[in-house]
């Protein structure tokens, strides 16, 4: 049997149904849909998706799809009684895409479809009215000549204000028949100079070159952007809908409009839409006219607002969701042209569902399915209050969403200092360093000129739950003379800018933001994810706010706890560095033991913040030069110094550091001396971190908090190193437990970032009581990748030319860094069956890692703080989707 193109749908009578969008497209799905029900739809036939595809592969039709069209084409002039091309009466058609995905404006329609002089004639005989048939005829030319002849819609645009300026009306509808006509003159004379053709004239031509063009139209760069931004693959093709007109524009009884049968922004359970008279369907998103509010339309046609009511009704309650109705009533008379799932805020998503369900039209299962885990990244930060007006001066790369407004510094103590004074500040940067973390963390937002997703900034801000735009070429920033220009504007220290982060937008003054809103219905479903998750979720955290803040957003315990940043405070960063310089044991014990009641003042916080859940505390990270001021200025300071004479002692004191930084400077420091590399060459450095954690531990025991402390060793490649510094953990727990005679349930793990640590993971669950995968570094050892290198260097391009899927960085690769993630399972429960595994990188927030992270059975995720809701849900979803061991490992990507 020939395969089948078109599908027909009209006389309550359909080929399809909604449960074939991959085929039909969600437009004609609806369509057939609704006309099954008896709505009433103007009757037309779908070409599928899979003519588009053929059609991009071969550059042809397939066989018969013409020859289907055509029959398709006869039937629907019978079911109309009107012919194609006919003088007399004559049919008219639009030309509509309609994807399997809702890409509402992102590719293209013809209207009218049908008119030439002689079709006009009769077209505005059966009307009784020559103006609505010139009307129809120049929405046509300049339609068909936009989207089919790849004419400017501004151009004809520009002729039809300057025919509006000689007739000295403000309104299309105010332009008379004859003004029409000349109009549609212009139109057809600008056609002959822009393209050098005669205006198609033959219905069927017509029909062939419109259809082509929406064919055309899903690769245009409209639509290949909202794809790429919307995750949509680009293989899906389009279906293309030939549908009878129904007129909008035939007088004060005709008229056109959107619905959605619940409020889309907020989620309330009203009809809520708009509509004009005497207009057809672009009129409405174009702006020319002021839509009404559908509440008006009650009021002026009450019998058509009646029987649209009564459709909406049927169609949320067979649909089961939320609808985007499009409709026209032609002399009084309603048919819909349009229903789909309406697009909506994740706020209104929210409330819809919760809503739905206690309704009883979908379950609890099918309600946390409904929301998608990125949307509800929106909830969780303030936002850019939409009815304000701004002026964007400059966009880059959307780090961390939110919006933030502040004064602008371009150091971090200047925005300790000024956050100090009382004053909120915005941090611009050229990039960020670790040595940054202060004024990031006082700053509102974060804004710099280089980095990508995944730079410093980016992830640092994603963790404090900071608003940041990062990579933003468009700046030029001159830290030195505390300024930025971006063309033709100069932004100075203390200018105020604010920072859309779910943009990348950079907007000039003022603009008030709105606070997220954590209403009833999102605690709500977050409940129900609870109940149906498998995986723990915990958080990243290494203050007392940001493990506050975990709690309060649901964290199950915090599952990295970072050292590292605590020593870059003001009054540390110095001992630290004298720690760094001493020549001796002795001098570094000095040093250390001034840093120990810091730290354990960090601790104690912290685990009274998270009482009664486990805090997994890492040791120290990061390679030692770190902490120490940069090479090249160290150079220039001491140049400048002794080109004026200055102080020899503080010249002798930075050439001494000047050699210490020489002497820590690696060619590759992030595979260099760090971590428990660290430990094992001055055990003395861990020796008081671990102090630190056992005294702020007992002491806040003997408080009456509960305190599950997990010691965590980092970036380790061997058995023999877990040994080492496990030995020097218990022995240090066991001198502080009986020094207090306060005993605590603590255990030892392991951060999982290389890949000999994963194909190892047997040996070294000998000595780790838990594994928690560092898939940051864990991402770059396997790939060979430099994360702050590749963003700005070449992944983009990977990703365009498809040598990637993804970043990376963001979403886990489950056939490399996944298949080492899998192998480290296997072979650490293979010698240690209750052994204890999470991950603790950036992806344990990302919804599709976390599928990952459930499909191969990780006990738990963690993530920062303000994605611990986004982890909740996703969390369920993989549950949902995975419900049981054996589709966990069928499902999941594994190597022989």
């Amino acid at each position: 049997m020939d395969k089948k193109y078109v599908y027909f749908f009209g006389e309550g009578k359909a080929d399809g149904s909604k449960d074939m969008k991959d085929l039909l497209g969600g437009k004609g799905a609806g369509l057939a849909e609704m006309t099954n029900l008896g709505i009433p739809v103007p009757p037309g036939f779908t070409i599928t998706t899979e003519a588009c595809i053929y059609y991009y592969k071969n550059g042809r039709y397939p066989d018969g799809l013409e020859e289907e069209i055509e029959n398709n084409l006869s039937r629907l002039e019978k079911v109309m009684k009107k012919g194609f091309g006919d003088v007399e009466n004559p049919l008219l058609v639009s030309v509509r895409s309609g994807a399997k995905i809702s890409m509402p404006g992102m590719m293209d329609t013809v209207l009218n479809l049908g008119l030439n002089e002689e079709t006009l004639v009769g077209l505005a005989k059966n009307a009784g009215s020559e103006r609505f048939a010139f009307d129809a005829y120049r929405r046509f030319i300049q339609m068909f000549s936009n989207i089919v002849l790849g004419m400017e819609h501004s151009d004809f645009e520009k002729e039809m204000e300057k025919l509006k300026e000689e007739k000295m009306v403000n309104l299309d509808i105010e332009l008379t028949a004859e003004d029409l006509k000349e109009l549609v003159g212009r139109f057809k004379q600008l056609v002959k100079q822009k393209r050098e053709i005669d205006f198609p004239t033959s219905p069927k031509e017509q029909l062939k070159m419109a259809i082509d063009a929406v064919f055309n139209s899903w690769n245009n760069p409209r639509a290949v952007a909202y794809r790429e931004l919307n995750n949509i693959p680009h293989d899906l093709g389009t279906a293309v809908n030939v549908q009878a007109m129904v007129f909008g524009n035939m007088g004060s009884d005709s008229g056109t409009g959107v619905a959605f049968t619940r409020d889309p922004a907020t989620g309330e359970n009203r009809f809520y839409g708009e509509y004009l008279i005497n207009a057809q369907g672009e009129d409405v998103v174009a702006g020319i006219r002021t839509p009404l509010p559908l509440e008006r339309l009650n009021q002026e046609m009450p019998e058509v607002y009646s029987d649209l009511v009564t459709v909406y009704k049927r169609l949320e309650t067979h649909y089961r969701d939320m609808l985007d109705l499009e409709f026209t009533f032609e002399k009084g008379r309603l048919f819909l042209l349009q229903t789909r799932s309406g697009k909506r805020t994740a706020q209104a998503a929210v409330k819809i569902a919760v809503d739905m369900v206690k309704e009883g039209l979908i379950t609890k299962e099918e309600a946390i399915k409904r929301i998608d885990p990125h949307s509800i990244d929106q909830l969780l930060h303030p936002q850019i209050d939409p009815k304000a007006c701004i002026t964007v001066i400059a966009k880059g790369l959307p780090a961390s969403p939110g919006a933030s407004c502040g004064q602008v510094v371009f150091t971090a103590p200047d925005a300790c200092r000024w956050v100090e004074e009382g004053k909120q500040v915005i941090l611009v940067r050229l990039e960020t360093s670790p040595e940054d973390i202060s004024g990031m963390d006082a700053a509102q937002g974060i804004l710099t000129a280089r980095g990508g997703m995944t730079s410093h900034a980016a992830v640092v801000a994603r963790g404090m739950g900071k608003c940041c735009v990062v990579g933003c070429e468009e700046i030029t920033v001159d830290e030195e003379r505390k300024m930025f220009t971006v063309k033709d504007k100069v932004i100075r220290e203390g200018d105020f800018i604010t920072l859309d982060g779910s943009s990348g937008n950079v907007i000039l003054g003022q603009v008030k933001t709105i606070p997220p809103e954590l209403k009833g219905e999102f605690s709500e479903l977050l409940s129900w994810a609870d109940e149906i998750r498998r995986l723990g979720i915990r958080a990243n955290a290494d203050t007392p706010r940001d493990a506050e803040r975990a709690r309060k957003f649901g964290a199950e315990g915090i599952g990295l706890c970072r050292t590292e940043h605590m020593f870059f405070e003001e009054e540390r960063l110095p001992i630290m560095q004298q720690m760094i310089l001493a020549k001796e044991e002795k001098e570094r014990r000095e040093a250390l033991n001034k840093l120990l009641p810091m730290q354990k003042e960090d601790f104690r916080e912290i685990f009274k913040a998270m009482d009664g859940l486990p805090v997994t505390i890492r040791l120290l990270d990061p390679p030692l030069h770190e902490f120490l001021p940069k090479h090249e200025e160290l150079a220039v300071e001491i140049a400048t110094l002794r080109a004026t004479s200055g102080d020899e002692k503080r010249i002798s004191e930075l050439s001494h550091l000047l050699d210490k930084v020489e002497a820590l400077k690696e060619m590759n420091p992030m595979l260099g001396f760090r971590g428990c590399r660290l430990g094992v060459v001055y055990p003395e450095i861990s020796e008081m971190q671990i102090r630190a954690i056992f005294r702020a531990a007992i002491e806040v025991t003997q408080e009456g908090f509960k305190v599950i402390p997990e010691i965590m060793i980092p970036v380790l490649g061997l058995a023999t190193e877990v040994r080492l510094l496990k030995d020097l953990i218990t022995q240090v727990a066991k001198e502080e437990m009986e020094r207090s005679g306060v005993y605590l349930n603590y255990s030892v793990g392991v951060m999982i970032e290389l890949p000999r640590a994963c194909v190892t993971a047997d040996e070294i669950a000998h000595y780790a009581e838990f594994f928690s995968f560092g898939t940051n570094d864990l991402t770059q050892t396997t790939f060979g990748f430099s994360r702050d290198d590749i963003e700005g260097k070449f992944l983009q391009k990977y990703i365009e030319k498809g040598v990637l899927d993804n970043n990376p960085f963001a979403v886990l690769d489950r056939r490399g860094v996944g298949d080492l993630v899998r192998i480290g399972v296997e072979r650490g429960r293979k010698t240690r069956p209750d052994l204890k595994i999470g991950i603790c990188g950036e992806h344990g927030g990302e919804p599709s890692s976390i599928e990952f992270c459930h499909q191969v059975g990780l006990d738990y995720v963690s993530c920062s703080p303000f994605r611990v809701p986004i982890a909740r849900l996703a969390a369920a979803h993989a549950k949902l989707k995975f419900p049981k061991n054996k589709d966990m490992v069928d499902e999941c990507l594994v190597i022989d």
